[in-house]
């Protein structure tokens, strides 16, 4: 019986018989460092919330396009959070909304509480 290194020969050919090993599993990589293109579209996705949100309650005319302008420059930028770039442009619309509703209900861009 032969063992894995040694040499066969037959016919006048030799031949070395090995053994063979698994090739070695490589390394896990460290987490992918994501492109500066898309953490700067998440951060814009994340932005677009923010603004959003706060249109709500103060500064409808200006954080409302803006929360929109910033989530569709998200979504575009393949964002890795698309969910909350849409959310940010549903909230930008409402903002605009709510103005355009208090606009038409007291007859002025400014309102208040009270």
């Amino acid at each position: 019986m032969n063992t894995p290194g040694t040499t066969l020969r037959s016919r006048n050919v030799r031949t070395t018989r090995t053994t063979r090993t698994p090739a070695a599993e490589p390394a896990p990589a460290a987490a992918p460092a994501l492109a500066p293109a898309v953490r700067q579209a998440d951060g814009m996705a994340v932005a677009s919330f923010v603004l959003g949100l706060v249109g709500l309650l103060a500064m409808n005319l200006l954080l409302g396009p803006a929360s929109i302008v910033l989530a569709a420059l998200a979504l575009r930028r393949g964002t890795t959070r698309p969910g909350r770039a849409r959310l940010g442009l549903v909230l930008g619309v409402a903002d605009l909304v709510v103005l355009a509703c208090l606009v038409s209900a007291d007859q002025t861009w400014s309102w208040s509480i009270g």
